[in-house]
């Protein structure tokens, strides 16, 4: 190596100083070369070394001499390569001789589980996909049959929309009357109130329910004015802003059925249908939703007085049950969450007080929950005022009469900037115009008087359904639910009496007129018979209670759930999410399924919206 060394060294400044060689090589020549000489060497190292002559004498090194030494040193590469393949296919076959590491158990369920994850997402998105897609496309409906009994539907709620629901139409000509064009999803009715969920999103229109029924179902958007029991019409009138030359008319019905529900009741207090919000519609909630923020904007206007600021952000809610407990529950969040942080001035203000008539709130509720509630009310600073009746109403105030502990009375003066009346029904003026023209009625203060199949006392051809109907249930949309499927069960059967009746009286003229058939005839009606005794079986209306839910705020709720002969009581943020999940399969469709997740999700990201609409 020393003398190889000097003698390139000597080449070099031969070319410098005056021998006119060839041209010294580019920078990436050079790495080339230097790469070439490196694979040669090792490759070298690789072929046993032949023995050195004895009389070998030195060389000398020229610029021919190098080009010959590069020849000379890459040869043995080309003897080298089958013996570098030959090792590599020898290791690669050893390698794949050993047998492969088993998985462990965690690999393994992490494994089956990230791939039952993927298939289950896979199937949610088809059957989402075909569901919206039979939404879009429904099939074509069958004609109308002019002799066929015509069955008139009043009212879109609860209780009709479970009748339309299951009804068979080809057996009826089902007309709908009602002065909303939607069926509203009034359990998260609250949830409106404050932004957490959009109206629209609990909103299912009517037309897109009937127009998947096998049958036509004719609907008008009107006003149910009267009922004529004799003549077997309604009077029904536009109330819409629109009108055209016709605004009045009657409808003729064989079969009626009365699902108008119930309005708000004041007891007659003076000032509270003048002075507070109720929360029955879209409408109401829409309202609330505007004079929150307008209490708010108002409280945090330039030089507003204390006293006043107080007043503005102190919000009542009358009435205990569910509906006041589930908003003032989304009231007390909202200001959590959103106003605080927006209008951070006046958060300390804020004020939610809950009146109620009886001696505890959500009094339908087992006594633990009752006092998980009231727990949870006290953590997050909602006041809860019970034996307290109010006494009037001002655009300003509150005057309710408390009893205390002692039984002593005493009078309260409340501020208000928002009065939200959440408690008590009274009867719609169609269901009290039909209870004075029903004698058997007459003693019926609470709406129309129903028997174990629901149909109206002192009638043949009325039904009543829901919270306008007196059947000993309290007035909850889960009753009028099971008596909407009752009645259409019911309808069903009738359809399907009368048409095996029509076939035995076809059957029994053949057999007089053909004699000659007599045993398969009477065998064939002796069938028919049979089966008119299992569909005449029908048992009476038997409400079946499911169990009771109310959301209290703070992403905590409470449940009452029925199971076997007894009740589950629960309560917390597990029981908001259970709450969360049985609202969402009881939406009516998969469109208001989708909306809901989306207005919760964006809620809880974004934040709710407080502009004023």
């Amino acid at each position: 190596l020393p003398q190889l060394s000097h003698c390139l060294f000597l080449v070099n400044y031969s070319n410098v100083v005056g021998h006119r060689g060839p041209p010294s090589p580019s920078p990436i020549e050079a790495m080339a070369s230097s790469s070439r000489a490196m694979s040669s060497l090792r490759a070298a190292q690789l072929v046993p070394k032949a023995p050195r002559a004895a009389n070998a004498g030195r060389r000398t090194i020229t610029t021919t001499s190098r080009q010959s030494f590069r020849t000379v040193a890459a040869r043995p590469r080309v003897a080298a390569v089958p013996q570098v393949r030959t090792a590599a296919r020898q290791f690669r076959r050893d390698y794949a001789d050993v047998a492969p590491k088993k998985p462990g158990k965690v690999r393994k369920t992490f494994r089956w589980a990230w791939r039952l994850t993927y298939l289950s997402a896979l199937g949610l998105v088809a059957y989402v996909g075909y569901v919206v897609y039979d939404d879009r496309h429904p099939e074509e409906q069958v004609e109308l049959d002019p002799s066929k009994k015509t069955l008139v539907i009043l009212g879109t709620g609860w209780g009709s929309v479970s009748l339309l629901k299951k009804l068979d139409t080809e057996n009826y000509n089902v007309v709908v009357i009602s002065p909303r064009n939607y069926f509203l999803f009034t359990p998260l009715l609250p949830s409106c109130t404050t932004g957490t969920i959009e109206h629209r999103s609990i909103m299912e229109p009517i037309r897109a329910i009937l127009r998947h029924k096998k049958a036509p179902v004719k609907f008008y958007e009107a006003e149910a004015s009267s009922v004529d029991p004799d003549r077997k019409v309604v009077k029904i009138l536009d109330t819409s802003e629109i009108k055209g030359s016709m605004s009045e008319t009657e409808v003729a019905y064989d079969m009626l059925v009365v699902g108008v529900g119930a309005e708000n009741a004041t007891f007659g207090i003076p000032g509270v249908r003048e002075n507070s919000c109720f929360l029955k519609e879209i409408g109401d909630a829409q309202a609330i939703r505007k004079k929150i923020m307008d209490c708010v904007e108002t409280a945090a206007f330039k030089d507003q007085s204390a006293e006043d600021v107080s007043r503005l952000m102190h919000m009542v809610v009358v009435g205990g049950g569910p509906t006041g407990v589930e908003f003032a529950g989304e009231l007390q969040d909202f200001f959590e969450e959103d106003i605080k942080r927006l209008v951070p001035e006046i958060a300390d203000r804020f004020k939610v007080t809950l009146i109620e008539a009886l001696p505890n709130v959500l009094p339908s509720f087992s006594k633990q929950l009752i006092e998980y509630t009231e727990k949870t009310f006290k953590e997050e600073k909602i006041d809860i005022l019970t034996k307290t009746m109010v006494k009037n109403v001002t655009d300003t105030h509150v005057q309710a009469e408390a009893t205390g502990p002692d039984g002593k009375k005493q009078t309260l003066t409340i501020p208000y900037g928002l009065l939200v009346w959440a408690t008590g029904n009274a009867v719609r003026p169609i269901v009290r115009d039909l209870i004075s023209k029903i004698p058997a009625q007459k003693d019926s203060r609470r709406g129309l008087a129903v028997n174990e199949y629901l149909v109206v006392q002192g009638t043949r051809d009325i039904w009543a359904i829901g919270d306008c109907a007196v059947a000993g249930y309290a007035p909850t949309a889960q009753v009028a639910a099971q008596e909407g499927s009752f009645l259409a069960r019911l309808f069903n059967n009738m359809a399907r009496t009368e048409t095996v009746e029509a076939r035995v009286q076809e059957l029994s003229k053949d057999l007089n007129l053909k004699p000659g058939n007599a045993a398969e005839v009477a065998k064939e009606i002796e069938a028919h018979e049979r089966q008119l005794r299992r569909i005449k079986d029908i048992k009476p209306f038997h409400y079946s209670h499911q169990g009771s839910m109310a959301y209290i705020g703070s992403e905590k709720a409470v449940a009452d759930v029925s199971w076997w002969n007894g009740n589950i009581a629960s309560g917390g943020s597990m029981t908001y999410l259970f709450w969360r999940s049985a609202y969402l399969s009881m939406c009516f469709s998969t469109r208001n399924r989708l909306l809901v997740v989306n207005d919760w999700l964006k809620s809880k990201v974004f934040g709710r919206d407080i502009s004023r609409e």
